[in-house]
């Protein structure tokens, strides 16, 4: 496991009180009463990404319920199981089950209209991949809402086929790499046709500054790999 960064926004947290779980920008800190703290390292604020969880949650999207907001910190509702990725790594959802659940979960997104209620835009999470859907006992819930906004519903699927494609490409990943092309295939056979987004998607993949070198530079490859999938 990676070396968590320096915590230099203290919190109302006990004495010693360190993460159970911390991801490339953010950490996350167990509560009483089965409640977590999720906190930026970097001060980013909370409160657009809360307005999104609560919005989609409305129209019963599986998301844990947002308690409290305080600029970088948001309290929530704490998930108990694995992410879709280690389900999937362990043998427990097949490649087929995976790209499935995946695009069903879109295609439940698609159907909650925006918040400014514009004509063709639906909320787009932009980052829904399988580290960032808990499989719970009550079903499978979507986390980490840092990039929702508003968009065309192709563009979601774009960046969810992008981040699969990745995977499947990455040497660091082999051992994943033939599940993740099944699971891609099975995604993209199940869900709207993303390529008027595909560009657009790849763009703002390439501008995510979280991202490595070596990891931007699969990108042609990702495409190539999405696109061999939308032409059969």
């Amino acid at each position: 496991m990676a070396a968590r960064p320096a915590d230099p926004y203290p919190v109302n947290l006990p004495p010693g009180a360190e993460p159970f779980a911390f991801g490339r920008d953010a950490d996350v800190y167990a509560l009483p009463d089965g409640r977590v703290l999720r906190r930026y390292r970097n001060g980013h604020p909370v409160r657009d990404e809360a307005e999104y969880m609560r919005h989609v949650a409305k129209y019963d999207y599986p998301v844990p319920a947002v308690y409290e907001v305080d600029g970088a910190d948001m309290v929530l509702e704490r998930l108990t199981g694995p992410t879709l990725g280690e389900a999937a790594t362990a043998g427990e959802l097949s490649p087929t089950e995976l790209g499935e659940l995946h695009a069903d979960l879109h295609r439940r997104l698609q159907e909650i209209p925006a918040p400014s209620g514009a004509d063709g835009l639906v909320v787009v999470h932009g980052d829904l991949h399988p580290l960032n859907v808990i499989l719970t006992a009550d079903g499978p819930k979507v986390i980490d809402w840092r990039n929702a906004e508003e968009g065309p519903a192709t563009f979601d699927v774009a960046m969810t086929a992008i981040i699969f494609a990745q995977v499947a490409l990455d040497p660091s990943f082999a051992e994943l790499s033939d599940h993740l092309r099944e699971a891609l295939a099975a995604y993209l056979a199940n869900t709207i046709d993303p390529s008027p987004s595909l560009p657009a998607a790849l763009d703002a993949r390439s501008n995510n500054v979280t991202l490595t070198p070596d990891e931007l530079a699969l990108l042609p490859a990702q495409e190539e790999l999405i696109r061999s999938h939308l032409t059969r």
